[in-house]
């Protein structure tokens, strides 16, 4: 029967069978990029437990990918990789082209891991869902994002990975201006053994919080640049950052790394409140539990606050504003032992004067 004739036969007001969304169900020895590439917009691909040998790319709206948990493995495949995101280096790819953006896409329940670039790769996407992702030992980024909006990362465990567990920025490969990611939220992951917990580049109006960082090199990184609109209106709040010591070499644009909480470098307008960073240690100019420092191209943090965090036992200080060109960047009752230049722990600091808690 026809789509038309089955809208007679139910009435107009009928559910069309031509709109109706399918499960469909991948079994260990099948290919997972098969049955994704007869999905529907609309339709979940549930992939069964087993490890599965090979790369995935989305190029529909609204299609799921879901696993069994972490007992699902996406892993690289013994042969030659067939798509162009194995053929990058890649576990799983949500891509969208030219003008074209992907929507409402999910990834939810399993692992990929032992990607010689990125575990998950996005490029192009609106409302694209992480959940319940482990991304582990990828060798740059466990999951990373560009020219994106609205995306969902939660509840995932990002381990081991050769760079940043998270990773969301304007646009990997050219510069220009912050993006303005409408309200992306990076939210009760466990991030741990990377180079960098989380790091957000050359994006606007993000949240990043009720995160576990423990044993990267650095925690959260915020980065801008000269370009315009500035990196910044983001919170980082409620996050737990511990013990942040690995040692990583330094790169092109920054020096090495190791011991450092949160990290604003060429930021603006952002706010960090009420996190838990304490036991981070080194020796690297980028350390200490929240640390403003010029971007590589000497670009001033400005306007940033820093607020009602607990930050102890860092070395070698709590709070450091290394950035002595950034202009109104306020320590605000934040509860520390040591700071750089003195005097930052449970008052207000504005650049250049201080003033009480009130302000007065």
């Amino acid at each position: 029967m026809g789509c038309v004739a089955a809208m007679l036969v139910g009435g107009l007001g009928a559910a069309s069978p031509c709109d109706a969304t399918e499960r469909l169900v991948v079994h260990p020895g099948q290919s997972i990029q098969r049955v994704v590439d007869r999905a529907k917009p609309g339709d979940t691909v549930f992939v069964r437990p087993g490890l599965y040998r090979e790369s995935v790319v989305i190029r529909k709206s609204r299609v799921h990918l879901v696993g069994a948990g972490h007992k699902t493995v996406i892993s690289p495949g013994r042969k030659r990789a067939e798509n162009a995101c194995g053929k990058a280096g890649s576990g799983i790819c949500v891509i969208g082209a030219g003008d074209r953006t992907l929507r409402d896409v999910s990834i939810r329940s399993l692992t990929v891991k032992g990607f010689k670039k990125n575990g998950i790769w996005a490029s192009r996407t609106d409302r694209l869902r992480v959940h319940d992702v482990a991304a582990r030992h990828n060798g740059v980024w466990g999951i990373a994002q560009e020219k994106s909006t609205r995306g969902v990362f939660r509840d995932n465990v990002v381990t081991g990975n050769g760079d940043s567990g998270i990773f969301l920025a304007n646009t990997v490969k050219e510069e220009g201006g912050a993006t303005d990611t409408r309200g992306a939220t990076v939210t009760e992951n466990y991030l741990a053994k990377n180079r960098i917990g989380i790091t957000v580049r050359r994006v606007r109006n993000l949240t990043v919080a009720h995160n576990t960082i423990t044993g990267n090199c650095g925690g959260v990184f915020v980065v801008g640049d000269e370009s315009r609109p500035r990196a910044g209106e983001l919170a980082v709040r409620n996050n737990t950052i511990v013990k942040n010591n690995k040692h990583c070499a330094g790169n092109s644009r920054l020096p090495f790394i190791q011991g450092s909480g949160i990290v604003l470098t060429g930021a603006e307008k952002t706010v960090v409140r009420r996190n838990l960073i304490r036991d981070n240690v080194g020796k690297s100019p980028l350390s200490g539990g929240i640390v403003l420092f010029h971007s590589f191209v000497k670009t001033a943090n400005e306007r940033n606050l820093i607020i009602d965090n607990l930050v102890l036992h860092n070395k070698p200080v709590d709070l450091a504003n290394r950035d002595p060109k950034g202009k109104g960047n306020r320590f605000v009752h934040n509860i520390c032992r040591t700071s750089e230049p003195a005097g930052l722990c449970r008052r207000q600091e504005v650049h250049g004067m201080h003033l009480s808690s009130t302000g007065e």
